[in-house]
């Protein structure tokens, strides 16, 4: 069973914590990952982008010149694609991109990311993070005492508005509550800083 340092907002180790095999332990799967990483980046393209098919754009109610003796190629319409400001073939068209993959897929891919942190040294769970008021540079601080330099990703185990508006205005920090947890901003960030309740959580719904 893992094991990592249990530290507090001071940088200073109050102890450790056991981390489940089951999630914290499996084997790395990149595999998995990055089919939940395409599944989830799919799922935010809002589909809205659109062209003008011949039939859409203005104009071309008439032959643009007879269809013999001009000496020009012969023409239909100026709503042709092959026209400046004709239509456009196989344009994009308004759809959803959304797809959903197999519930057991997901978790696993979920695990396997956790797995990758602990791994690779990345992870650090914090004893406790709370906060009376929003307020960045007490963050920073923070993040700075726990050697949390680089793009961090801060979970804690319910919405904490105080929380989540201290890191909001770090450029690279990102602060979400367990419910949200996904592969893709796990892989995203450098490091993934959770609190212990976090990952008391986790290990309680995905055990």
């Amino acid at each position: 069973m893992p094991k990592t340092a249990l530290l507090n907002t001071k940088g200073e180790q109050v102890g450790e914590i056991e981390l489940s095999d089951n999630i914290f332990g499996i084997e790395v799967r990149p595999d998995i990952m990055h089919r939940a990483v395409i599944n989830y980046l799919a799922n935010q393209r809002l589909g809205t982008s659109s062209t003008l098919t011949r039939a859409e754009v203005a104009g071309g109610g008439r032959k643009p010149w007879r269809q013999k003796g001009t000496g020009r190629a012969r023409h239909g319409s100026i709503r042709s694609p092959i026209w400046r400001k004709g239509g456009i073939t196989f344009g994009p068209k308004p759809r959803a991109y959304k797809y959903k993959l197999p519930k057991k897929l997901k978790r696993l891919a979920l695990k396997s990311a956790l797995s990758s942190k602990v791994v690779e040294n990345e992870i650090i769970v914090l004893e406790d993070l709370t906060m009376e008021a929003p307020k960045t540079k007490e963050m920073v601080q923070i993040l700075s005492n726990v050697k949390a330099d680089k793009k961090s990703l801060i979970v804690i185990a319910s919405k904490d508005e105080n929380v989540e508006k201290s890191a909001r205005n770090i450029p690279g920090v990102k602060a979400i509550n367990v419910n949200t947890l996904n592969v893709y901003d796990i892989l995203n960030h450098d490091n993934l800083i959770m609190t212990k309740d976090a990952v008391m959580k986790v290990q309680e719904v995905y055990a």
